[in-house]
């Protein structure tokens, strides 16, 4: 086994996916708040994504700027992830804790971010002709994060390859429930202060009359 520093850690687990997790869980290491930064940055690197790449790129650049949609495909996905696979791991017999699903998870998604900020800073500097290194690197970041999520999945549920799959597939599933489920009571509750607000106006409507 090795010793690190929490940094240290989480470079471990970024170049040695399959034997760094396992370590990760065996030395009860991982740390919340670096877990926390990593998931404000993936918030940064999708803001920087959409209103900082090339302009010859970018075909979602706005001048009215939006977060709300930015921080649902950060923040809210990320946290529904943790929660739908916290969820399902005692249906699939997980040894998963919710604290290190999010550890995890977060930890995995670190190389999808530094390579979301290196294709911003690329496609800065390259024409249209040479998008494929843009391309390059994103698809990179991507592979490469899926491959640490399915590593971190494996090792925080002790699962077997193809269960890990099977999990992760169906923490999708969970995560477009609740999700929806969310919307339905955001709307409910949107209805209900419509009818509460309108029979306010009108209660005072009469008094004042």
């Amino acid at each position: 086994m090795y010793e690190f520093t929490q940094m240290g850690w989480l470079k471990h687990v970024i170049f040695h996916p399959v034997e760094g997790f396992e370590d990760l869980r065996w030395k009860k290491q991982g740390s919340i708040k670096i877990a926390m930064i990593i998931v404000f940055l993936l918030f940064v690197a999708m803001v920087a994504d959409r209103q900082l790449t090339g302009f010859q790129f970018n075909t979602a650049y706005v001048k009215v700027f939006n977060i709300v949609p930015l921080l649902v495909q950060s923040v809210v996905y990320f946290f529904t992830w943790v929660i739908g696979n916290w969820a399902l791991c005692t249906l699939f017999d997980g040894e998963g804790t919710l604290k290190k699903i999010c550890i995890y998870s977060a930890y995995a998604l670190v190389p999808y971010i530094v390579c979301t900020f290196l294709a911003v800073f690329v496609s800065n500097f390259i024409v249209q002709e040479e998008s494929i290194w843009m391309n390059a690197i994103s698809y990179l970041g991507i592979i490469w994060s899926v491959v640490l999520m399915v590593q971190a999945m494996k090792a925080a549920h002790q699962y077997t390859f193809g269960k890990t799959l099977v999990s992760m597939f169906f923490t999708i599933v969970a995560m477009l429930l609740i999700l929806f489920l969310a919307i339905l009571l955001l709307s409910l509750f949107q209805q209900v202060y419509a009818f509460g607000y309108s029979i306010y106006t009108e209660i005072s409507y009469r008094i004042r009359g």
